[in-house]
């Protein structure tokens, strides 16, 4: 069976790779199985402490019973009254510790957030996806989401939230978007689609579900027992640290997995021009954005609304600043540095200027104005408090300096 044409700019198509050599150079298959044997010792003590918890709440309400049982044995003949309060008392602090107990491990994986794309929404987008993911064996992919972040991931969720056929979402940031071509958007969702594929498949789909279901009750057990919290959060210092450890595998392994269907150095390029982008939103963009707010009540510009033009205008291509790719990475990073990923697919950090359209241009266009509106009408609901605390500040402040 041939594989699909993949619909995008110019009629570029993907570049397959063909050199099993080449290719087989960049995996690291240690790496790799270490990765399965972390995976599956963390899933089962995940899986082992959820149980623990709950047969701990089983006790809790057993001894409850017990206690009230004792209470009317000893004192129901004589003293009724008293042996009716005791063993009340007892059952109703025996059941609060239980609930408050059981609370932990209901904690709802949190939905995605953003503007759901349906296929007739942006119809090239969805055959590039379902191009994609025939192409990596990566599985259905059940929603797409647009949201205003500056990255892409694919989360798995319940149906019922904690129940039901488990639904893959796929979340496209529209700052993304609007900051690679075509073809390094392809790059993108082949390093997406490819944690699917190798690892979120099978048991490895339920194993990171019951992980995270883990690390969720853990947050909780810290807001609902601060001290026992604290405690059990330095017994198990090992396990974040072989969390992140098996996230930051699983970066180099989607990478691997990706040259499968993009080429290392398009990748690689993908890489650099995300991050140099990042950088340019988060160093320059936004703040000159929010510097509006000591001069004006209102923002001047919509930020989603103007980010292409200001993209434009506002990003000058440069060569790769050398602290930005050799940052030291945080030991509980859950994300390997650029440089490290490239140094693992063997590419040299360079930067190649492309001429071509924005992924967001081409794919969204008739849809741009309209995620701009939305996104802009949520950002300001964020930002506006705030906004207008610093407008009065720098207002007080301007009136005190022409009073001097």
């Amino acid at each position: 069976m041939e594989p699909p044409v993949f619909p995008y700019e110019q009629q570029h198509t993907i570049e397959f790779v063909t050199d099993q050599a080449a290719f087989s150079r960049m995996l690291h298959p240690r790496l790799f199985v270490l990765r399965k044997r972390l995976a599956s010792r963390l899933t089962l003590i995940a899986m082992t402490a959820l149980l623990l918890i709950t047969v701990f709440v089983a006790a809790v309400l057993g001894v409850g019973a017990l206690g009230t049982y004792a209470a009317w044995s000893v004192f129901g003949a004589e003293w009724p009254v008293l042996a009716f309060f005791l063993g009340g008392i007892w059952l109703v602090a025996m059941g609060f510790f239980a609930i408050r107990l059981s609370s932990v491990l209901f904690v709802p994986l949190p939905l995605p957030e953003g503007v759901r794309l349906s296929p007739e929404d942006a119809r090239n987008l969805h055959r590039l996806i379902e191009s994609m993911a025939w192409v990596l064996e990566a599985g259905r992919i059940d929603h797409v989401w647009v949201t205003p972040e500056m990255n892409a991931a694919v989360l798995q969720r319940p149906r019922r939230g904690f129940f039901g056929r488990v639904e893959t979402h796929l979340l496209i940031g529209l700052p993304l978007m609007h900051s690679v071509t075509c073809p390094q958007l392809v790059a993108v969702l082949a390093h997406e689609f490819a944690h699917l594929a190798v690892q979120r498949k099978g048991a490895g789909k339920y194993g990171a579900l019951l992980r995270a279901w883990w690390l969720r009750a853990l947050d909780r057990l810290e807001d609902v027992f601060p001290a026992i919290g604290a405690q059990v959060d330095c017994w198990l210092g090992r396990f974040y640290s072989n969390m992140a450890r098996l996230a930051r595998i699983e970066e180099f392994e989607a990478d691997a997995q990706a040259t499968k269907v993009v080429d290392a150095g398009l990748l690689g390029e993908t890489l650099i021009e995300v991050s140099l982008k990042e950088q340019f939103l988060s160093g320059d963009y936004w703040p000159r954005v929010l510097a509006q707010s000591k001069v004006r009540a209102k923002p001047l510009v919509r930020p989603f609304r103007d980010l292409c033009l200001g993209m434009t205008a506002g990003f000058l291509r440069c060569t790769v600043p050398g602290d930005m790719l050799s940052g030291s990475r945080e030991p509980q990073s859950m994300h390997p540095t650029t440089r490290e990923r490239l140094r693992a697919l063997r590419v040299s950090p360079t930067v190649l200027p492309r001429g071509l359209a924005s992924a967001a241009n081409y794919y969204l266009s008739p849809l741009l104005l309209t995620l701009a509106w939305v996104f802009d009408r949520a950002w300001w609901r964020d930002v506006r408090p705030d906004w207008q605390l610093t407008y009065r500040m720098a207002r007080r402040e301007h009136r005190r300096e022409r009073k001097r």
